[in-house]
């Protein structure tokens, strides 16, 4: 084994200082965002050679595994307005959403890099369009309008901060409310003015959404991996599925109105969610979600859940 050299010291340091990888050194936060810009270009540009890949990047896009770099990687044409990043240097990995067009088509994907020594390793993607969202209608905004919270991407000031454990107990909370909803906020809590982005469509009023009880057709938010944690953000990035058996037809808001479920067949969401925290409440959430068959599983869950019916649980009425 050769000695180190006081030189090569030296330019090691250099390197970390500088927020780039030296040898075995993980990526700090100024390196893992550097390298999330470096995937974007290589992204929009086809060309995986203007991004730090390493020789095997394992690869998966809505859930289906293949050899990269293959799917959107060959379609894509543009990418459309700014992205919101977010960064952990704990676990080396990246969380991107941003908008593009795949030739023609209008396209919202939220991504995960892993990185290793300085290389990406891993590359999940989930791509919404409206093709993909067209079982049963859902609402999808137009990518040359939407428009996401500005304060996500800030620096949240360390009094105001949740810990990573607090931020995934928001995210679980924030799933365990949007499952069986009926009225209940369960192990969370809303700023006033919390905004949700999905698709790029902005909804402004996601307590009072909970509170009418409007998304009881979710019968189970499964597999729920909170992964990516931006301590600096305060903010947190999860996966996971929402699953609806197509059962239930007619039932009642929390002010007595009665409506029905456009769920009318087994169909499943496929989503990459965020949350913004301040002060211990929800500030803002983003999300990419697809359609997918019913109770499909991510290749990256590693230990998935068992199949469960919270619906008739919550109701007493077990399995």
């Amino acid at each position: 084994m050769k000695p180190t050299t006081p030189a090569l010291l030296l330019v090691a340091g250099l390197m970390l200082a500088a927020g780039l990888p030296a040898a075995a050194a993980s990526c700090n936060k100024a390196c893992l965002e550097q390298i999330a810009a470096q995937y974007r270009q290589a992204y929009r540009a086809r060309d995986p050679s203007r991004a730090p890949f390493a020789s095997k990047v394992r690869f998966t896009e809505n859930n289906v595994e293949m050899v990269f770099p293959d799917g959107s990687w060959d379609t894509v044409t543009q990418e459309v307005g700014e992205a919101l990043v977010l960064s952990d240097p704990s676990t080396q990995q990246i969380g991107l959403y941003t908008t593009v067009l795949q030739n023609d088509v209008p396209t919202y994907v939220g991504a995960r890099l892993r990185v290793r020594n300085g290389k990406i390793t891993e590359v999940e993607h989930i791509l919404s369009t409206r093709r993909n969202l067209s079982s049963p209608p859902t609402p999808i905004g137009d990518i040359f309008k939407s428009v996401r919270d500005p304060d996500f991407t800030r620096p949240v000031p360390p009094a105001q901060r949740a810990t990573r454990d607090q931020l995934k107990a928001h995210a679980n909370g924030y799933f365990s409310t949007l499952q069986y909803n009926n009225g209940e906020i369960r192990g969370t809590r809303f700023a006033p003015g919390a905004t949700r982005v999905e698709n790029g469509l902005l909804f402004t009023d996601i307590e009072g959404g909970f509170r009418s009880g409007r998304y009881r057709f979710n019968n189970r938010v499964r597999d729920r991996d909170c992964f990516l944690v931006d301590e600096e953000r305060s903010a947190v990035l999860c996966r996971g599925f929402i699953d609806h058996k197509g059962v239930l037809d007619e039932y009642k808001l929390t002010d007595g109105t009665t409506t029905q479920s456009v769920f009318r067949e087994p169909q499943t969401w496929s989503f990459l969610e965020a949350f913004k925290v301040k002060d211990d409440h929800i500030t803002a959430v983003e999300a990419t979600f697809t359609g997918a068959p019913y109770f499909i599983r991510s290749p990256w869950t590693k230990k998935p859940q068992p199949a469960y019916d919270a619906i008739a649980e919550a109701e007493g009425g077990g399995r």
